[in-house]
């Protein structure tokens, strides 16, 4: 699989295997609404869920653990670092963190494997798959910029949930599906509809 164009998956009923994870930054429902949009396309989800992104899910989503484990065909305890997506040679299409903390982001920059979250993410990068890293933080310091380019270097893909505005969006969740279906399209889901930019008209704005 090429790093700068994963190959297209097509989503089935026994669809591909994608790897979610969620962590404490801000931005829970990137993730939540992922994890929906995965289950309607026939994509297998396989979810890890950290301490503080469980608090916070709950704290910006009104959902309790079991509730969000309940959108993942499989959910995965951090600290379970013997689960299958610890190993390269679990077949994953890809795998998103959504939201992407800055502790985390550090980890993943510097190989920490230290919980099942940051190993999985090191097995993608090893084995050249593609790994998106939803970052959320602003502004950003020096520290994170330079993670962020460390994972880029790696393979990685930075992805901050900045919303597009061209398509005219009129609530919070319409930004935030058009967010999640660009994502699902990076990781080569054939099946994700984000909005394509087509041009403006000749002499528009005059």
């Amino acid at each position: 699989m090429s790093l700068g164009a994963p190959a297209a998956v097509t989503a089935t009923g026994d669809g591909p295997r994608l790897i979610v994870g969620i962590t404490g930054a801000s931005g829970a429902a990137y993730g939540v609404r992922l994890l929906s949009r995965a289950r309607a396309l026939g994509l297998r989800t396989h979810l890890v869920v950290t301490p503080a992104g469980v608090l916070n899910v709950h704290h910006e989503c009104g959902l309790d653990r079991a509730a969000l484990e309940a959108l993942a065909d499989q959910a995965h305890a951090p600290g379970d670092v013997g689960a299958c997506i610890a190993s390269g040679s679990f077949d994953s299409a890809a795998m998103v963190v959504a939201p992407c903390s800055m502790k985390t982001l550090a980890a993943v920059a510097h190989g920490f494997g230290d919980n099942l979250l940051t190993r999985a993410a090191d097995v993608m990068l090893k084995e050249r798959r593609r790994l998106v890293l939803m970052v959320r933080e602003t502004p950003f310091n020096l520290a994170h910029l330079r993670n962020m380019t460390a994972v880029t270097e790696m393979g990685g893909v930075i992805f901050p949930p900045l919303p597009a505005f061209y398509h005219r969006p009129a609530t919070i969740d319409e930004m935030v599906d058009e967010t999640v279906e660009r994502v699902l399209a990076l990781c080569g889901i054939e099946a994700a509809t984000p909005q394509r930019w087509t041009g403006l008209r000749p002499g528009a704005g005059r």
